[in-house]
């Protein structure tokens, strides 16, 4: 059994077909991964009955134990800055957590595939793993992206972490179509335009 790559489960064999293709895993691995990215994506819908709804949401989960270290939203808009993506928001209160830089040993989980400044941190952090929901693609329906995949960040670097996604990809992509986020992007200065 292995994963589509729409993020539904498949009783084909062999690598999948597309733009980004990624390596299958059996099928307990895969299993763990649905459990903790329904997880995200709960935590993350949460934030749609707030004043400030995100889609972006991130997990960052020990990678052999399992133990949640801690969850993430975006807070550009909150916090002013940028920068403050779910997955560098994670990054940074995970080593701070922790009170090291590296997050070796770990694996995050994020609602969308990581741009190239949030899987650069990934990288810089020594991440075991990145799973992602929704893709870049997805994410530039509503809001402007840096169209390089994740996947192609990673071999371009000379540090290790696999990429693997998507993962629940209709279900994380169903954050950027609720009814308060397509409202809420009229907002975004990144958001899509006519």
């Amino acid at each position: 059994m292995l994963i589509s790559i729409m993020g539904v489960i498949s009783t084909a064999s062999g690598r999948r077909a597309g733009k980004s293709e990624h390596v299958c895993r059996a099928v307990p691995a895969l299993a763990v991964d649905l459990e903790r990215m329904t997880a995200l994506a709960a935590f993350t819908a949460r934030s749609m009955r707030t004043r400030y709804p995100r889609p972006f949401g991130a997990l960052i989960v020990h990678s052999t134990t399992g133990k949640t270290l801690l969850s993430a939203l975006n807070a550009v808009r909150q916090e002013c800055d940028p920068s403050a993506h779910a997955e560098v928001r994670a990054i940074r209160l995970a080593t701070r957590r922790l009170k090291q830089i590296s997050l070796a040993g770990y694996t995050l989980y994020t609602t969308c595939e990581p741009c190239p400044m949030c899987m650069s941190a990934a990288l810089w952090a020594a991440l075991d793993r990145v799973v992602y929901g929704a893709t870049i693609e997805d994410a530039n329906r509503h809001c402007s992206q840096i169209h390089i995949p994740a996947v192609e960040v990673a071999a371009r670097s000379d540090m290790t972490c696999a990429v693997e996604g998507p993962v629940l990809r209709d279900e994380c992509y169903a954050l950027f179509t609720h009814p308060r986020m397509t409202k809420a992007f009229q907002l975004w200065p990144t958001r899509k335009r006519g």
